[in-house]
């Protein structure tokens, strides 16, 4: 089935998230007592509410967006390029920036998505962060009423699981047991909160996201059998 997809109809994506504020201490009582909820099944008798709160980017109540990488590719003839371009800065400009590039240039019926996990983490998260935002929701993102054939969203992790719903491979296995070049640099998805609020390098973070949308991209490459990208081909916009 996705042989049948035309690789220039694929925008791919990834996105980094941290918690909304840099410190628990920095959260009101009301907004701790309510992450103290939310977190209790997940922290056990483990962590304090305080000591789990490092976590709390990957929940979009508690989290925000810094960061959204995408990347889609090019066909003229025999030459093929895939160009990488990134959203960060204020959340609410980003997503907006990013909420542009969906409904101008992938906004059409033959358009999907495409991310590691991004049915479970990345496509919820943007949409619940919009909402947050009040942003209207692109049609690429809104779900609802749509049957499971007509959401337009592809997934690395699904396609790899064949079903078997219990497996999860992260991006990295993947890449390294079909022979992909690493995407990871020097950081990874744990140290993200301490490089955007203590180092404040979001530049670090950008070349973090970015690599794993190229990974996605050659992840998809290999399960379709055709040629990985080679560095040539890759362009940074």
């Amino acid at each position: 089935m996705i042989d049948k997809i035309q690789l220039q109809n694929i925008l791919f994506l990834d996105i980094e998230t941290v918690p909304c504020e840099e410190h628990y201490h920095n959260l009101d009582p009301e907004w701790q007592l309510l992450w103290e909820q939310k977190t209790q099944y997940q922290r056990r008798d483990e962590y304090t509410p305080e000591a789990f709160y490092d976590r709390a980017g990957i929940w979009a109540e508690f989290g925000k967006i810094i960061c959204i990488s995408a990347g889609y590719f090019t066909l003229k003839g025999d030459i093929r390029h895939f160009r990488v371009t990134s959203f960060f800065g204020d959340e609410s400009n980003l997503l907006r920036e990013f909420n542009n590039l969906l409904n101008n240039h992938f906004g059409q019926p033959q358009h999907v998505l495409c991310g590691h996990n991004a049915k479970e983490f990345d496509i919820p998260f943007l949409a619940r962060r919009m909402i947050i935002n009040g942003i209207a929701i692109p049609s690429k993102l809104n779900l609802f009423g749509k049957k499971p054939w007509e959401i337009p969203h592809l997934d690395t992790l699904e396609l790899w699981k064949f079903g078997d719903y219990k497996h999860f491979t992260s991006l990295k296995l993947l890449t390294k047991v079909l022979g992909i070049p690493s995407p990871k640099g020097d950081i990874d998805g744990s140290q993200v909160g301490h490089v955007y609020y203590v180092e404040k390098d979001i530049d670090r973070i950008i070349t973090y996201c970015e690599k794993d949308v190229v990974a996605v991209a050659q992840v998809f490459l290999r399960l379709r059998r055709e040629e990985l990208l080679v560095d040539e081909e890759i362009i940074h916009v």
